[in-house]
C-alpha cells in the first residue's frame, strides 16, 4: 500500500488498473494498493443474512422502478449521487417502527414512523382466550404519523396487536396488553 501526495497524474483516477492496483481515496489520501481478490474464508451466518437481505432489496428495487409513480417517488428523495434505485434499495432494508401505541377511549392510536412511508397500519383487538375479536386498517390522521382506529370493544385481559407495513412489504408488530 502506497499513499500518493501531490501527484498531478494521480489526483482524479480513481478504480482498479489493469486487474492489479487499486487507487482510491480514504479521508481525503489518495491511496493505491494491490488488488484485493475475493475472501477465502467461510462467509459468517451474520454475512450470508446480509447478502440475502441485499438480494431481496435488489430485487424490490428493480421491480418497483418500473411503475412511474413509485420511481418519481423515490427520485423525488434521493440526494445528490443518489437515485431511485439506490433510495428503492435502501428502504427496503428498513423496516417501519411503531413508536407508540396508545387508547383515547375506543380509539387506537399508533404512532408509526418509516425513513420513507408507512403504507398500512392493521388493528386486531384480541381477547384473552387468544381469539381475534376484530380486525382492520387504520386510518391516517393529519399529521402523517398518527393512525387511527375505532374499535367495538376492549376485553379486559386482552391485547391490542398492532402491524406496520411499509411500501416494500416489511412488516413491524407490536402488541399493547389491556388492563
Amino acid at each position: 500500500m502506497a499513499l500518493v501526495k501531490d501527484n498531478i497524474l494521480l489526483q482524479l483516477v480513481r478504480g482498479t488498473l489493469g486487474d492489479q492496483i487499486t487507487i482510491y481515496e480514504r479521508n481525503g489520501q489518495i491511496i493505491m494498493a494491490k488488488k484485493r481478490g475475493p475472501s477465502k474464508k467461510k462467509p459468517t451466518k451474520k454475512q450470508l443474512e446480509a447478502r440475502y437481505k441485499m438480494k431481496i432489496a435488489a430485487a424490490y428495487a428493480k421491480v418497483i422502478l418500473k411503475d412511474p409513480v413509485l420511481k418519481a417517488y423515490y427520485q423525488s428523495l434521493a440526494g445528490p449521487g443518489q437515485n431511485a434505485y439506490n433510495m428503492a434499495v435502501k428502504d427496503a432494508f428498513r423496516s417501519p417502527e411503531i413508536q407508540q401505541i396508545r387508547l383515547e377511549e375506543m380509539d387506537v392510536v399508533v404512532t408509526a414512523k418509516d425513513e420513507f412511508r408507512v403504507a398500512e397500519v392493521e388493528v386486531r383487538v384480541v381477547d384473552a382466550a387468544g381469539s381475534i375479536l376484530e380486525r382492520g386498517k387504520a386510518v391516517l390522521g393529519r399529521n402523517g404519523v398518527d393512525w387511527y382506529y375505532k374499535t367495538v370493544d376492549l376485553p379486559p385481559g386482552g391485547k391490542v396487536v398492532v402491524v406496520a407495513v411499509d411500501l416494500p412489504g416489511n412488516g413491524t408488530i407490536r402488541e399493547l396488553l389491556l388492563a
